[in-house]
């Protein structure tokens, strides 16, 4: 999917250098946001800090809190132009451990009992433990009025696809593309029917955004007035996709790497139960190569980075043969890629299954 005044230009060179053979376009893509925006539902919220423990006085409190709060967000609604009836209200509750900063937002119930449930539902998936010698804390209730609007029909198609005549062009014009001038045709985007085809090279024109069908690509005109451009004509390459350094894919798998090491580092805080780790994020995670060459390490702490390619290679070494799935590693030993002392660099090898298993049964 292609949006932006400007996606339209580069659609089709950015699906070439991707490997990808079809880009859908909307008929507002130059202001899709704006468009996104117009649809959206209406809401206003609002909260009020309770900071007690969950108690029957507590949730008593907090009852007749959520009514007023109710109100105000159901008026600003009201006075931007919504009927009551179109208006929702959703109520929650943000309950914590005692001592801790975490809170966790759930829909609000007036059974104590109830919420303590949701509660540590939540918190287990959440965290992965409990924490069963702490009171529980209701730090905030909130209440979000949500506007339900009609929902928008799609425009009717202006035609049956099958009988579209061939598009017309307003003009021809040169086109540079490719390191070289075509002839390219200037289509209105306002002109053209469902069921009509251009193909490349060939420009079409709007109010809010251009489109630039490069050569050997086609677009066609759907019963809703979208676009969809397709390669039509197989891509030349010099080499194959992915056999050299290319710069755009090897932009999205350092993204993708990147993005691993990040949520290992999340799960790690969201996890841990040490102030260090969960809040103070005195911790780091990466990804290594099976040789202990850094693949990407997350934005953390540059002290342990610095030296836990070391760590990962003595691991490597010292148990050659002998790794298998689902071992973890544990090293602090400063010769070999060790910080302080407390700090603990762990380890867990990943295997593709095909792999691991030639390496079990080379027969």
């Amino acid at each position: 999917c292609c949006f932006g005044g400007a996606g339209g230009q580069h659609a089709c060179l950015v699906a070439d250098a991707l490997g990808m053979r079809r880009v859908y376009i909307h008929p507002l893509a130059g202001v899709l946001s704006a468009y996104g925006m117009g649809l959206a539902a209406l809401r206003a919220i609002r909260q009020r800090a309770i900071e007690r423990p969950l108690a029957p006085a507590a949730l008593g409190e907090c009852a007749a809190g959520l009514l007023e709060l109710a109100a105000g967000a159901r008026l600003e609604l009201v006075e931007q132009g919504l009927a009551e009836s179109q208006i929702a209200l959703v109520a929650t509750a943000r309950l914590k451990y005692e001592g801790t900063d975490s809170t966790l937002e759930l829909p609000w119930s007036e059974d104590g009992a109830e919420l303590a449930r949701r509660f540590e539902k939540r918190y287990r998936e959440q965290y992965g433990f409990l924490l069963p010698d702490r009171g529980l804390v209701i730090e905030t209730v909130a209440v979000e009025a949500v506007g339900r609007s009609e929902p928008t029909a799609a425009p009717p198609g202006s035609g049956d696809p099958a009988e579209a005549p061939p598009a017309r062009a307003l003009a021809q014009v040169k086109l540079y593309t490719q390191s070289r001038y075509f002839e390219a045709a200037v289509f209105d985007r306002e002109a053209l029917l469902p069921g009509q085809a251009l193909d490349g090279p060939a420009i079409v024109k709007e109010k809010n955004a251009t489109t630039v069908i490069e050569p050997g690509w086609r677009a066609t005109v759907t019963p809703l007035d979208h676009l969809v451009l397709e390669r039509v004509a197989p891509l030349e390459r010099a080499h194959a996709l992915g056999t050299t350094a290319d710069p755009v894919l090897l932009e999205v798998f350092n993204n993708l790497f990147m993005s691993v090491a990040e949520q290992m580092g999340v799960t790690l805080a969201n996890t841990a139960s040490s102030v260090n780790i969960k809040e103070r994020l005195d911790f780091s995670c990466a990804v290594f190569a099976h040789d202990g060459t850094l693949v990407a390490n997350a934005p953390h702490m540059p002290v342990h980075l610095g030296s836990m390619d070391r760590a990962v290679e003595t691991i490597i070494r010292e148990n050659k043969g002998r790794i298998a799935p689902g071992d973890v590693y544990a090293i602090n030993a400063p010769y070999n890629g060790g910080t302080h002392l407390p700090d603990i660099t762990v380890c867990t090898p990943v295997f593709e299954t095909a792999s691991f298993e030639a390496r079990r049964h080379p027969e």
